[in-house]
């Protein structure tokens, strides 16, 4: 039997938004294009002084393929998450480009990424093109989210130096893993279970004016660019004598 015209619309319809659908349900793999520069004062990796509060963590983690971001710090919560960015010049650029870990905020000359010069020079082809990627300064690229990997690494607790109990505690989580932003903390008192929310001080610092006593245990909110959330729970505790400077493994690995 021969379609209606009435059906075939509903047939197309459909089939139109079945397409649509699965365009939205893979964009998060989609690239956006933007422009990039690099720290054009500082050696090969990432600074030390970033607004992330990560320290000289910071110029090293992800062998020193970090990057400084404008809108993607998001007031700080963008600080560790990761980014595939590639440069679009085919004379130079690779297909893969580098994957760079962000622990910076700034921009120059409307760019997105402001990378170290290691991770600039690794979006090219050869040694000779990263000499002509550096030569140029600024770029077009295309980038994306995608997940971290610290293989061997679980998610670790640097206390700040100038912590000191009851009076102020202040940490920054390194090796944050998967594709999903840390938007809560809350610190516990493992012996009655007392949680308290931190706050973001700036970037990727946790504080509390009066932390709670005795061992801690912490709790982590993920949130997905999905709208999906979950609390994650570290398997190792913050001791009772914690100290400013010392840092502490919270023996996590999230799934990536």
């Amino acid at each position: 039997m021969a379609l209606s015209i009435q059906s075939l619309l509903i047939l197309f319809t459909t089939l139109l938004l079945k397409g649509t659908l699965l365009v939205a349900e893979t964009c998060s793999n989609c690239f956006t294009h933007s422009r990039a520069a690099y720290y054009p004062n500082s050696d090969e990796q990432g600074t030390d002084v970033g607004a992330c509060g990560f320290g000289s963590f910071g110029a090293t983690i992800n062998g020193g393929d970090v990057s400084a971001v404008s809108d993607l710090y998001r007031n700080g919560v963008g600080c560790g998450a990761c980014y595939q960015v590639r440069c679009t010049n085919s004379n130079y650029c690779s297909d893969k480009g580098v994957t760079v870990v962000i622990t910076d905020q700034g921009s120059s000359h409307d760019t997105d990424f402001i990378l170290s010069q290691r991770a600039f020079g690794r979006m090219a082809q050869t040694k000779d093109a990263a000499a002509s990627l550096l030569a140029l300064g600024v770029v077009d690229i295309e980038y994306r989210r995608v997940s971290c990997s610290y293989p061997n690494k679980n998610i670790t607790i640097k206390i700040d130096e100038n912590s000191n109990y009851p009076h102020y505690f202040a940490f920054v989580l390194w090796y944050q893993q998967g594709d999903k932003d840390i938007t809560a903390v809350q610190l516990c008192e493992t012996q009655n279970f007392v949680c308290k929310l931190l706050d973001r001080s700036h970037g990727a610092v946790w504080t509390t004016n009066s932390p709670p006593s005795g061992p801690l245990s912490l709790r982590m909110l993920l949130s997905g660019e999905d709208g999906d959330e979950s609390w994650i729970i570290p398997v190792n505790n913050i001791p009772e004598n914690w100290k400013g400077g010392e840092t502490y493994d919270t023996g996590v690995q999230i799934n990536v």
